[in-house]
């Protein structure tokens, strides 16, 4: 479980400062953005790093109709922390709870005809009809039922089961491939694709309540896929979906969480001084260096080794060779920073720090990864919980 806290009672090794406030805001800028369609916060793996429960809670006092998770387990633990509304989850393996989702008045999404026959199974047992979300796959090969014959025998065996007053089909719905890339050919392809798949199962008696497949670039970039939801993930978190959709301002989002760490140690070295596991960097001069103690083991990346940039006493300074478990280190230049200085690895970037797009190109990943995988070892500080006015 992550520490959480509103303000830290002593000096942290590091801390990710989640700031909901600015979680707030973004929800409340892509309501704006969403034609009018309501807006699913989607709160999987833990909201990106950044603390499901408390992110959730924030994205739903800003005006999120829905929220979203991944698997089953993570959507009952926002009922068990006493979540209400609508909440959805997608990613079902055989023999998952199906019985407790629909207990906890769950969405549940349907791929295939093996998930709706234990979904039906469960209602069954439960003796309460099921919520419903049949998925399809408009192209982008992963979840989601193939057209064709797969999807009217997914269809008509769910209105079979509506009619017998076992579930209620209460959405219909895709994923984009690549709503990050502007102008990709495959992203009409699957919106025609899924107006197709729609228009037959509403020929054939659905009446979804909602239907949905634009997620985060998909909501900001185009506004004829929106339908009746979108599914806002990382946009929620400030971050954008793509560079080359444009920065985080330019949709009016700024990142929530800040990454920073407690310099433990500074010291003066001579030049030709190796510098971490393999001698990767060695000093090119006396120098000093700062130990920044945090490592892979907190998510940070060891594919930065000796290109993540950091904030230490107002500059920007960068990996001095590799990352290691616990901790790397930065060649300070010949600057002596008080130990315990804040080193700041990636912010919203208005206040001179990197961001986590920044350690994204420095790894050779997306900022989806960056934050995400920060670990459990780094506690979550809650700043800005109570809504103003």
């Amino acid at each position: 479980m992550n520490e959480t806290a509103t303000a830290p009672t002593a000096p942290l090794r590091a801390r990710a400062e989640i700031d909901l406030a600015a979680l707030r805001a973004n929800v409340r800028t892509l309501r704006a953005r969403a034609s009018g369609a309501a807006v699913m916060a989607v709160v999987k793996s833990d909201a990106y790093g950044h603390g499901a429960v408390p992110c959730a809670r924030a994205a739903v006092d800003a005006g999120a109709q829905w929220l979203g998770t991944a698997t089953p387990e993570e959507a009952l633990a926002l009922r068990e922390a006493g979540l209400p509304g609508r909440i959805m989850c997608w990613l079902w393996t055989p023999g998952g709870p199906w019985r407790e989702a629909i207990e906890a008045d769950l969405d549940v999404s349907v791929s295939g005809m093996w998930a709706l026959r234990e979904l039906v199974a469960a209602a069954r047992e439960a003796g309460v009809p099921a919520r419903v979300q049949l998925k399809a796959d408009t192209g982008l090969g992963r979840g989601g039922c193939q057209p064709g014959a797969d999807w009217s025998e997914l269809v008509a065996e769910a209105l079979r089961a509506q009619s017998e007053g076992l579930l209620r089909v209460t959405g219909l719905w895709s994923h984009f491939a690549c709503a990050d890339e502007p102008g990709h050919p495959s992203i009409t392809a699957q919106l025609t694709l899924f107006r197709e798949m729609l228009a037959y199962a509403e020929s054939q008696g659905v009446r979804p309540e909602v239907r949905h497949i634009a997620n985060s670039p998909a909501t900001l970039t185009l506004p004829e896929s929106h339908f009746d939801l979108v599914r806002t993930g990382i946009a929620v978190y400030g971050i954008s979906p793509s560079p080359e959709l444009g920065d985080p301002a330019d949709f009016g989002l700024r990142p929530v969480m800040t990454l920073s760490a407690s310099i433990a140690l500074v010291k003066r070295v001579p030049g030709g001084h190796g510098v971490s596991y393999g001698h990767h960097y060695v000093t090119p001069g006396e120098t000093t260096l700062g130990l920044v103690p945090v490592g892979y083991a907190d998510g940070i990346p060891r594919h930065a080794s000796g290109t993540g940039p950091v904030l230490v006493d107002g500059k920007w300074r960068t990996v001095a060779g590799r990352v290691a478990m616990d901790q790397f280190v930065v060649d300070l230049g010949g600057d002596e920073p008080p130990v315990g200085t804040r080193a700041v690895l990636f912010g919203p970037g208005d206040r001179g720090e990197p961001t986590a797009e920044d350690w994204a190109q420095a790894a050779g990943t997306i900022a989806y990864e960056i934050v995400t995988r920060i670990g459990t070892r780094v506690p979550r500080v809650y700043v800005n919980e109570e809504q103003a006015g």
